[in-house]
């Protein structure tokens, strides 16, 4: 019972850092529960995609309440998301579970230092950039980004949505909130596709992954309404501060 209660209270902080990010929570999910319930890197990554999936599609909802997301791209993208996303399950099943915890850290480093640039630049540090659809970004672009987030959402867990979003606002022009909702609606089958996986080879703890989806369903709004509140400069540092606190993290444990 004390253990279903700690996961409501931990899905519940998960859910609102995860909408106002719009990661789905995984990337916080699976250094602490590797750290406090000492899962290994596949278990805790299977876990926390227990709770990311629901998180991603009610995140997903109220981000296009704020602003419209062009689905018909991001339908392209999840396409080729799912197909990628399987592979990269499989490749992860078969590794050692700590170097597929460092090769998690590295990569969250990497993307944490482009922001740090992106956010240093003097053009985006004097202003916010508005919300914009990104006009270039059609579905041959989506589709090759789904490959991308789709190997790197199945080998990590999560993680897929991390690189896209950079990438969008950096190659294509988004906004960092426009380009939160369309990286999550476009991971949505492949998240779904790792979680099956992973349960299939009993990578999966539902006993503590159900109790942190259903507390992050309860703060997931909370966060989507932060997250137009903020500013897109802060928006982006606090991104930034996530990736190398969750990098700190997966190095002690």
């Amino acid at each position: 019972m004390w253990v279903f209660v700690a996961c409501l209270a931990a899905g519940a902080l998960i859910g609102f850092t995860g909408g106002m990010l719009g990661i789905g929570g995984g990337l916080i999910a699976i250094p602490a529960l590797s750290l406090i319930l000492g899962m290994d890197q596949q278990l805790a990554q299977g876990t926390a995609i227990i709770m990311v999936l629901p998180a991603i599609i009610l995140t997903v909802r109220k981000y296009n309440q704020h602003a419209r997301i062009d689905f018909r791209a991001a339908m392209a993208g999840a396409v080729t998301c799912i197909m990628a996303s399987w592979g990269g399950a499989h490749l992860a099943l078969g590794l050692d579970p700590v170097t597929l915890r460092r090769g998690f850290a590295v990569f969250l480093a990497i993307i944490g230092v482009f922001y740090v640039w992106q956010t240093c630049r003097p053009a985006l540090a004097q202003a916010a950039v508005p919300d914009r659809p990104g006009r270039h970004l059609g579905p041959r672009q989506a589709a090759v980004l789904g490959v991308f987030a789709g190997v790197l959402g199945g080998f990590f867990g999560v993680g897929g949505g991390v690189l896209a979003v950079p990438l969008m606002t950096s190659i294509y022009g988004l906004s960092q909130r426009a380009a939160q909702g369309f990286a999550l609606s476009m991971i949505i089958p492949g998240t779904a596709i790792a979680l099956g996986t992973y349960a299939w080879a009993g990578q999966a703890d539902w006993s503590v992954g159900v109790p942190l989806a259903m507390g992050s369903l309860l703060f997931v709004p909370q966060g989507v309404k932060l997250a137009y509140r903020l500013p897109e400069i802060m928006l982006r540092r606090l991104f930034a501060v996530m990736l190398f606190a969750t990098v700190g993290l997966l190095f002690v444990v």
